[in-house]
């Protein structure tokens, strides 16, 4: 029967009817305005985070792990962290102390330059070699890693009072001793963020502020011990100090996760993870902040001795830089689980920056200004030293965060390596005037600033700097 186009059948047509399954999803439905502008927001929002990473989730809260966030096991984990790098992560704290000493006694004929490459080397295989720990860490845990850290610390301490030229020193200060404290930081700093999520700042400043503290220690005692019983022995009372408190870490430090089988793919640097662009900059940034970090810390006590300052006061320089280092690494960490770990570490370094704009540059012989940077500068530059690796953590999976963590600083190691030979070859050629070691120093800190606040944006996706984050 034929249908007319403006009115319906007022018969049914005879015989079976098949009707096709109209029954619609919400996919199907058409989208209204309100509908299509959420839809796309949060498609938006999801490209957003994934564009950069896509080999593994950037956040923890996605995962399953749970935290303790205190108790007795985790506390005594940050105590042993705190006793690991005070008896390792002094020796770089107090890198002024050997480097002045080195440069006015054995090594006082060769140039600055020559003996700033004993100390990159030293710094840069710290960080270089976490490499390699960072992912051991990940599958066999912290405490062999830092039992064979502090035997290797005390063994070159010991090797180092019978070195007398050059090649001993490189040998033994630059490559067993960087070897020795890369066997150490990264786990004793990676464990504590096995137990902490929320108050991980404040928990990895309280550890780190222990390489601070050895900081103030040691200066102070070799260079009584230099003047009195000799650096031979100077050194070996060091070493029988961090013999005592590495073997107390080991007894206190323990692993959260099981053992997992350690593959050579996941002991190699995983540089896809530099897909992530807020991880890029973010190591970016962090390089340039340690070229910065690393010429006051190498040159601020031989800076006094060659103004005319006494021995004692100039050594004394390295102790209130790291008691600054102290309040400057537990009291912002604090503050940054409340207001975000990237914008502190970035007020941070700004404030390195101004410090050495401000208070370094001038000081010529100001005896006050002197004490006021070392202050300062230790406050502000600590910070920077225990809320990086923080940071870092922020951009991955807990379980990944040591491999994360190791691949980064493959970048950082390039700094570390060149920060001190670069600072003596600009004082070589700037007849030992330090007015050009300080302006590298302050760019170096406007790099590292710019870095981070433009990974700061990446991985919040906004461009508010003030975003806790």
């Amino acid at each position: 029967m034929p249908l007319s186009a403006n009115k319906p059948p007022t018969e049914l047509p005879s015989g079976p009817i098949e009707v096709e399954d109209s029954r619609q999803t919400k996919d199907d439905l058409p989208l209204t305005t309100e509908d299509y502008t959420e839809k796309y927001r949060n498609e938006h929002t999801l490209k957003k985070r994934n564009e950069d990473v896509k080999i593994e989730s950037s956040s923890d809260d996605e995962s399953n792990v749970t935290y303790p966030e205190g108790g007795y096991i985790a506390w005594a984990v940050v105590a042993g962290s705190w006793l690991a790098l005070f008896g390792s992560m002094s020796f770089m704290n107090s890198i002024g102390t050997f480097q002045a000493y080195l440069m006015h006694n054995q090594l006082k004929d060769l140039s600055s330059t020559a003996i700033g490459w004993i100390f990159g080397v030293y710094n840069g295989l710290t960080f270089l070699l976490g490499v390699q720990v960072g992912p051991i860490f990940d599958a066999t845990g912290p405490r062999q890693l830092i039992g064979a850290g502090g035997f290797t610390t005390v063994l070159y301490l010991v090797l180092l009072g019978e070195c007398s030229q050059y090649w001993h020193f490189m040998l033994v200060f630059g490559v067993l001793g960087g070897l020795s404290l890369s066997l150490v930081f990264g786990p004793a700093i990676s464990i504590v963020a096995h137990y902490f999520h929320k108050r991980r700042g404040l928990a990895t400043g309280i550890a780190s502020s222990g390489g601070a503290a050895g900081g103030i220690v040691f200066p102070l005692m070799l260079q009584r011990l230099f003047s009195t019983v000799g650096f031979v022995w100077g050194v070996r009372v060091a070493a029988l100090v961090c013999l005592i408190t590495n073997t107390s870490a080991v007894l206190l430090i323990r692993p959260r996760f099981p053992q997992k089988p350690l593959r050579l793919s996941s002991v190699r640097p995983k540089f896809s993870i530099f897909r992530n662009g807020a991880l890029a900059f973010t190591s970016l940034g962090v390089f340039f902040l340690e070229w910065g970090l690393f010429i006051p810390f190498s040159y601020l006590t031989s800076y006094a001795l060659d103004h005319q300052q006494s021995s004692t006061f100039s050594y004394m320089l390295m102790s209130l830089i790291n008691a600054g280092g102290i309040f400057g690494r537990w009291i912002p960490g604090f503050y940054a689980d409340r207001f975000g770990r990237f914008n502190i570490l970035i007020l941070a370094v700004l404030g390195c920056g101004v410090c050495n704009a401000c208070f370094w540059l001038p000081a010529g012989s100001s005896q006050s200004l002197m004490i006021i940077f070392a202050l300062a500068f230790g406050f502000f530059s600590g910070s920077t030293v225990s809320l990086a690796p923080v940071c870092v953590g922020q951009l991955c999976k807990i379980e990944a965060y040591g491999r994360y963590y190791a691949t980064a600083y493959v970048v950082v190691s390039a700094s570390t390596f060149t920060a001190t030979p670069i600072g003596g070859e600009l004082l070589q050629r700037a007849d030992n005037k330090y007015w050009a070691l300080i302006v590298f120093t302050i760019a170096s800190y406007a790099a590292s600033f710019m870095c981070l606040v433009v990974a700061k944006r990446i991985a919040c996706g906004t461009k508010s700097i003030w975003t806790i984050f």
